[in-house]
């Protein structure tokens, strides 16, 4: 009996390990790396890889055969309910920024070099002509079906989608019972409950320096979080320079032309990571002042600007929840 009962203690010992211990998974998507750490006795490698490849089958404009790419050639008006889910959230953001977050923004993505075209510096008479197909009011879902209420309206979705891509994955991790995970795709974070070193998740906010490589990342600070997504924008990854002017890849799509705010980073920190997505995007658009009124206006959100002030020094600017996660040195 004595000997049964060391067997059991050590069976009870090693599932208890096997319940403590943090798997760790990473790997390419979206044309970025992804990195997801989760404590849980099963390997969900494949379908983690399952989850994010859904929004690529959605969303993707790389991929021809994908809804968004069909839709954008006017081949069907069909669509899924990812790509429901990530209009609804894009055309409400859409309304609480004026506008400054659009999806319908791809026509002049493309013109200036940054979306599925390669193609540079339009003339200011191709941007005029193209912002008659920009407008979230230029379409309308029916049911299970978007309706181009302007012919030559296209969706550009990068500015979402990783977002998206996360928070499926936290969706299936809370299905499957998952405690304490990390989930990260190029920058964008959504994570829960507590690191392998049984403390919030030690998440770094980058300095706005220019470096389209990211070989010479700085933190500008370091928050401790142990719910939500915290996802950042700024101009300082993809951009090019003619002429010595720099074209930021942040299209503003009222003017049709790249950003020139005094935002250099923009990180949003909300309950999903599709929502922080979409509003760093728009802040990038709007600016300092704007953007810090939407954020004082909405409780469900916190945000961190780091941005140039009048005599071209940085500041930073942060709202007050997320002062209180900020990790001190």
């Amino acid at each position: 009996m004595k000997k049964l009962g060391i067997i059991i203690c050590g069976l009870v010992l090693v599932m208890g390990c096997q319940r403590n211990v943090y798997r760790f998974s990473e790997g390419s998507v979206y044309g970025t790396v992804y990195h997801v750490s989760y404590q849980s006795e099963m390997d969900y490698a494949v379908e983690i890889r399952q989850e994010m490849e859904r929004v690529n089958r959605s969303l993707s404009m790389f991929n021809k055969n994908s809804v968004i790419a069909q839709w954008n050639r006017g081949e069907s008006e069909q669509v899924d309910s990812l790509f429901v889910a990530m209009y609804e959230k894009a055309r409400e953001v859409n309304e609480v920024t004026g506008g400054a977050f659009d999806v319908t923004v791809a026509p002049l993505v493309n013109a200036w070099g940054f979306g599925f075209k390669n193609e540079k510096l339009p003339s200011d008479e191709k941007i005029d002509s193209l912002l008659q197909y920009v407008g979230m009011d230029k379409v309308q879902l029916e049911g299970e079906r978007l309706v181009k209420l302007v012919e030559g309206v296209q969706m550009d979705a990068s500015s979402i989608a990783k977002g998206l891509g996360v928070d499926l994955v936290a969706e299936f991790f809370d299905r499957k019972g998952v405690q304490n995970y990390m989930i990260e795709i190029g920058g964008e974070i959504r994570v829960k409950g507590e690191s392998n070193k049984r403390r919030p998740w030690h998440i770094g906010v980058d300095k706005p320096i220019d470096d389209a490589t990211a070989a010479n990342r700085e933190l500008q600070l370091v928050l401790a979080l142990r719910e939500g997504a915290l996802a950042t924008s700024g101009n300082y990854r993809r951009f090019y320079v003619v002429d010595g002017k720099k074209y930021s890849h942040t299209i503003n799509p009222r003017t049709g032309y790249p950003v020139q705010q005094d935002i250099l980073g923009a990180s949003v920190y909300a309950p999903t990571c599709m929502e922080a997505d979409a509003y760093a995007t728009a802040f990038m658009v709007l600016g300092t002042e704007e953007s810090k009124k939407i954020v004082l206006d909405n409780p469900h959100i916190e945000a961190c600007f780091i941005y140039q002030n009048k005599q071209g020094e940085r500041e930073v600017w942060m709202s007050d929840r997320l002062k209180t996660l900020v990790l001190e040195e």
